[in-house]
């Protein structure tokens, strides 16, 4: 069968005759992925075999197996592939198919990528971070020790000049697409109702309106479930499949095939069928629009999966679906005008990834700045910066960036470097195999089941039967199998020495019930985690992170979780997978990070301090009581800060301190409360020795303190601008409110005052405000003009006083009577 692709292949091998490198740019159907790699086999540069990479196992084995079936050949034989759960290959394999992932294992194996002609990249613009890595790789390789090497970008896409600039201004050819016309239908959507509903509704529309095959596009696995069931009572002559990563290998190749007895396809599919497969039969597509994508949230070091608008080249790429073999009908969720707002392409997985696993292999390759190798776009210098943080935790870089002897271990592992670290650790107490099995359920989407409970879910796998839960199996032994040819010989918990790797504890990990939960919490001490809520709804990690979990769940009941993956904000992420550890495995895990954290706490309401003891995993708090131990300066600090978040109203100010402040404040020395905050470990740390109240502070202690702010000039610049007290003529000193609205007043009786003849005063010649009163001490006149108060009203104040208070003297004219605080009697008239 001829294919658009043919023709251009002529171009394509004279260049690769002639250079190193070129760069394809087909279109979906132009039929790059089959019919390169066969075209250069025979190619007298091509001695050894070819390597086409794809960013899918799926793809790899569906590619691989049509080469084969084309070339009228058994797969294992001359072509073959690899993947990380299933490989068919042989001695005589000269093309094989691999994942990206395989590959960057093969040439940190064997840089120079012996009995190795040519490395195809095939889908390079999905920009996957495996691609972009192996791909540097490649290029690194290729200048320093393999300079007849052949590297081939392939793309779907424009961004072939992008490409041409990394390989060295390789040549760009470029082929044209299967000439199927494709029709367009936008029906928009509903934003109110659900995605299911509404593609069942849209499969439905198809299956009345068209022929052919038809290829629904969701989100996720869940959607495809849900949509599955919408979807009973189909016409008889359609059959349904579901397409995702999870499936056994049997299901996708039937999703794949065309129906032997000719009935119609119709396929659940996620973004895994956007590129490299071509499904036989399907000519009608029904697109959601949708896409769940990982997105690293770098603040809360979690990889969380988001479901979002799908870019113009995926919808570009999945609309080519439906015109591959024939012409096609593609049915959009979305209106036509809004294509044009979708984002250009997904955003580089290099720009969002966690990097934890690129950096330890880029060590590994020798470089510990990953911007030293060549990339279309370099990694992020804080994304690099994290990742080296989370590995130095670990113990799998040195203070240089350099692996250590723990590191290479772990990067000896076809796993993320937590799971790697988590096996190595669960192999030094025996729990290996569990921790395998943890690690496969953790990266193989679908085995068994999809349960929260990783408990729940080991159990149920143990007892599967079926391609893929057998090929999960051998996936674990061949990692228990590295595991044990590599002696964990560093710390188990983030780079120190806890009593476990010493011997010094009799806590049995292998014999413990829940060695699951010991797996998990090695590889994720941070995403330990303590409920916090009586329905096991609110949950705290020792990282800090409040986590989230279904009060229905079975894990609810539970007092602790290791928790292995969420989604959703950092705040309040889902727990998606979890499960139960007791509390000794903890203490025995983590012993040496526990740290025991004194704390004395300000009460405002009581003025003292209530020190506590707490014993603390990270953010979480073990255990809580009084502390009588507490530093006495612990607790001075306290009151101290009490004072200074809560104000110098907590303090006992006595009348005579208070009485200070104001006089200061009238004769323009500044004691404000700001003041004294500013200056208050200048002056209270004294007072509060040996204090656990702040009402304890001594009696005058208050006013001591002031006055030695004020220091000696101070003082005599305040007295004498403002005294404290006025000395009347009788002789008798009473206190100067300075605080008095109408402004320094005095209290006393007119008694006091006979013989006067002019207003006493303060200061500069400030009158002071007089409040006279009545024996009994009632208020009977005030007055800023003595003077003018004898010779006026005075009279008719006299008048009445001597009816009520007969014993005191009220002489008609007081400025000649003698000043006096007795009664006539006792003054002897």
């Amino acid at each position: 069968m001829t294919l658009p692709i043919h023709t251009v292949l002529p171009e394509l091998i004279a260049s690769l005759d002639a250079t190193p490198n070129a760069v394809l740019v087909a279109p979906p159907g132009a039929g790059k992925t089959t019919a390169v790699a066969p075209a250069l086999l025979d190619r007298p540069w091509c001695t050894g075999r070819i390597l086409l990479l794809q960013p899918r196992r799926l793809a790899a084995r569906a590619a691989a197996e049509r080469m084969a079936n084309t070339a009228g050949e058994q797969i294992g034989g001359r072509i073959g592939f690899a993947t990380r759960l299933d490989s068919r290959q042989s001695a005589a394999t000269r093309l094989l198919v691999v994942t990206q992932g395989i590959f960057t294992n093969m040439i940190q194996a064997d840089p120079e990528l012996a009995g190795i002609s040519a490395v195809l990249f095939d889908e390079v613009h999905e920009r996957s971070l495996d691609g972009d890595f192996g791909l540097a790789l490649a290029l690194d390789a290729q200048g320093a020790l393999r300079p007849d090497l052949r590297l081939v970008a392939m793309s779907a896409t424009l961004e072939g000049g992008r490409f041409s600039a990394l390989l060295g201004a390789a040549p760009v050819i470029e082929s044209e697409g299967r000439a199927h016309p494709i029709e367009l239908r936008h029906i928009g959507r509903d934003a109110g109702q659900r995605i299911e509903d509404q593609m069942a509704a849209a499969i439905r529309r198809a299956v009345m309106e068209t022929e052919g095959g038809i290829l629904a596009f969701l989100p996720g696995v869940a959607e495809i479930e849900r949509t599955a069931e919408r979807l009973a009572n189909l016409p008889g002559d359609v059959r349904l499949h579901r397409l995702h990563g999870t499936l056994d290998p049997a299901e996708q190749r039937r999703a794949i095939a065309a129906e032997p007895d000719g009935a119609r396809k119709l396929v659940l599919a996620t973004s895994i069928a956007e590129t490299s497969l071509t499904l036989d039969g399907v000519s009608v597509v029904v697109d959601s629009g949708l896409a769940r994508r990982p997105r690293y949230d770098r603040a809360a070091g979690m990889t969380r999966l988001v479901t979002e608008r799908v870019s113009r080249a995926a919808a570009t790429q999945r609309a080519g679906r439906a015109g591959r073999q024939r012409p096609g009908i593609v049915y959009r969720l979305w209106e036509a005008a809004a294509t044009a707002g979708l984002p250009a392409y997904d955003p580089p997985e290099i720009l969002e990834a966690d990097l934890s696993a690129l950096l330890l292999a880029c060590g590994l390759w020798g470089v510990t700045d990953p911007a030293s190798l060549a990339w279309i776009d370099p990694p992020p210098a804080a994304a690099v910066a994290e990742a080296r943080g989370r590995l130095a935790r670990f113990g799998m870089i040195d203070g240089d960036g350099r692996p250590t002897p723990h590191g290479k271990a772990a990067a000896r592992l076809p796993l993320p470097p937590r799971l790697g670290h988590m096996l190595l650790a669960a192999e030094a107490i025996g729990l290996g195999r569990v921790a395998a099995e943890v690690a496969v359920l953790l990266s193989e989407r679908g085995v068994g089941g999809s349960d929260a409970d990783l408990d729940a879910r080991l159990r149920r796998w143990r007892g599967e039967r079926g391609a893929k839960a057998e090929q999960a199996r051998g996936l674990a032994r061949r990692w228990v199998e590295l595991a044990t040819k590599s002696p964990f010989a560093l710390s188990i918990v983030e780079g120190r020495a806890p009593s476990v790797a010493s011997g010094r504890t009799s806590f049995d990990f292998a014999q413990d019930e829940r060695r699951v939960g010991i797996a998990i919490a090695l590889g994720f001490p941070d995403r330990v985690a303590r409920r916090r809520s009586a329905t096991g709804e609110d949950w705290i990690s020792a990282g800090g992170r409040g986590f989230r979990l279904d009060g229905t769940s079975p894990l609810a009941s539970a007092e602790w979780l290791a928790v292995a993956e969420t989604q959703g904000s950092a705040a309040g992420a889902r727990i998606l997978s979890a499960a139960p550890i007791d509390p000794a495995a903890i203490e025995a895990l983590f012993g040496d990070t526990i740290e025991t954290v004194r704390k004395v706490a300000f009460d405002p309401a009581t003025g003292g301090v209530q020190p506590t003891r707490e014993r603390r995993l990270g953010a979480i708090r073990l255990s809580r009581g009084p502390d009588t131990q507490a530093e006495p300066a612990a607790i001075a600090a306290a009151l101290l800060e009490g004072v200074r978040i809560h104000g110098l109203a907590r303090l006992p100010w006595s009348d005579t301190a208070t009485a200070l402040r104001e006089r200061a404040a009238y004769a323009g020395t500044d004691l404000s409360d700001a003041v004294l905050i500013a200056r208050l470990d200048e002056w209270l740390p004294p007072l509060l020795a040996g204090r656990r109240k702040l009402a304890d502070i001594a009696p005058g202690a208050l006013t001591e303190a002031l006055n030695d702010l004020l220091g000696w000039e101070g003082k005599r610049a305040i007295d004498a601008a403002a005294p404290s007290h006025f000395t009347s003529p009788a002789g008798s000193t009473h206190p100067i409110d300075y605080a008095a609205e109408g402004g320094p007043a005095v209290e006393l009786r007119p008694q006091a005052l006979y013989g006067l003849t002019r207003h006493p005063v303060i200061g500069r010649d400030t009158p002071l405000v007089l409040r006279l009163t009545s024996p009994a001490g009632r208020p009977i006149q005030t007055t800023r003009d003595l003077p003018g108060f004898w010779a006026g009203s005075w009279a008719a104040v006299a008048r009445e006083m001597r009816g009520r208070y007969p014993r005191h003297p009220w002489p008609d004219d007081p400025t000649v009577a003698d000043p006096t605080l007795r009664t006539k009697k006792r003054a002897g008239t």
